[in-house]
């Protein structure tokens, strides 16, 4: 069972590493609100954006909000 969970989790998690690529491309540092405005402009699914609307307002290295997102971009 634990295995059907990973693999049913692994398109969200590409998608928030997507995200978070393209986000912080050209930034060190990005806020929780432009972290938001960019998945929902990106349609990501409602679990992400929970996910990502439960962050405690502030900027945020990558490393930073994928580990608190449970992405894998390190």
């Amino acid at each position: 069972m634990t295995d059907d969970a990973s693999v049913a989790g692994e398109p969200d998690t590409q998608a928030l590493d997507d995200l978070l690529d393209d986000i912080f491309r050209a930034q060190e540092r990005v806020t929780q609100a432009e972290i938001y405005r960019r998945a929902v402009a990106a349609e990501l699914p409602p679990d992400l954006l929970a996910r990502i609307d439960a962050l405690p307002e502030g900027e945020y290295a990558v490393d930073e909000a994928s580990d608190l997102l449970g992405g894998s971009i390190a």
